[in-house]
């Protein structure tokens, strides 16, 4: 159900349950908490990408499962599929990116937006589709949709389950690049694959510092950059960076 393969230095997840839109079950769901967990622990990859196979990136929960009897219960999928994803991409220190090849709708639109940037091909369509069913957002969509676009516009689509084009999505800021259907999937691994011959130490410790100002106030966050600035400048890539620099040259990071 799900597709992972290295390539160089990025952990490409690809989604790959196009006969169901790639909507999550149970075993899809450990899946994906596993390779993340793999990507965490793997020094060589040093960015990952999570796109889909197909049209769709991904429609969600399937609801076969979420209203079977015998199946597990909303808090169950809530608790234990879904928030342990959320979790992960957020504390895992590299870049993460989501390649949104068409539709995401509800939780499959959560996973795109809690990634750290999101890219999208033309046809790629964001749906807040919980309402439609009488559920609330979930997977973090509060939490990151408001902060993306705004209070009014988030609370709006969530009501009214619009979908959104990727075009919309650009002019929000709710995404941050679209590229032609075309050049799609080169594209969009040859941006992750500049990201990971970045400095990945300093761009983990960057991403816990975006974590950290959704909840810290201005005293608390220039603190805490400033311990961030002291580990970045104690790295071999700041060594390497200033070096390259001084020699007028491009840096070779190493991600250490």
């Amino acid at each position: 159900m799900i597709q992972f393969e290295i390539i160089n230095n990025v952990g490409k997840i690809t989604l790959n349950r196009p006969e169901k839109y790639h909507s999550f079950v149970k075993d899809m769901a450990i899946q994906l908490q596993n390779i993340l967990d793999k990507c965490n622990e793997n020094k060589s990859i040093r960015a990952i990408m999570i796109t889909a196979s197909g049209k769709a990136f991904c429609a969600g929960q399937d609801l076969a499962e979420a209203t079977n009897k015998n199946g597990p219960s909303l808090t169950e999928i809530v608790e234990n599929h879904y928030n342990p994803i959320i979790r992960k991409i957020r504390n895992i220190e590299k870049p993460v990116v989501a390649a949104v090849n068409g539709v995401a709708a509800g939780a499959g639109a959560s996973l795109a937006l809690c990634c750290d940037i999101v890219l999208c091909n033309e046809n790629a369509t964001f749906i807040q589709a919980f309402s439609k069913i009488g559920l609330i957002p979930d997977s973090a969509a509060t939490f990151f949709l408001p902060r993306l676009i705004g209070m009014q516009r988030a609370t709006a689509l969530m009501m009214s389950a619009e979908p959104i084009v990727a075009s919309e999505a650009l002019k929000m800021g709710m995404i941050y690049k679209i590229f032609s259907n075309d050049d799609f999937e080169s594209s969009s691994l040859d941006f992750v694959s500049k990201l990971s011959q970045m400095p990945t130490k300093g761009l983990g410790l960057t991403k816990r510092l975006l974590n950290s100002s959704y909840s810290n106030n201005l005293e608390e966050q220039l603190e805490m950059e400033k311990q961030c600035q002291e580990i970045a400048g104690k790295t071999n890539d700041f060594d390497e960076g200033v070096q390259a620099f001084l020699d007028k040259r491009k840096p070779n990071f190493k991600g250490n």
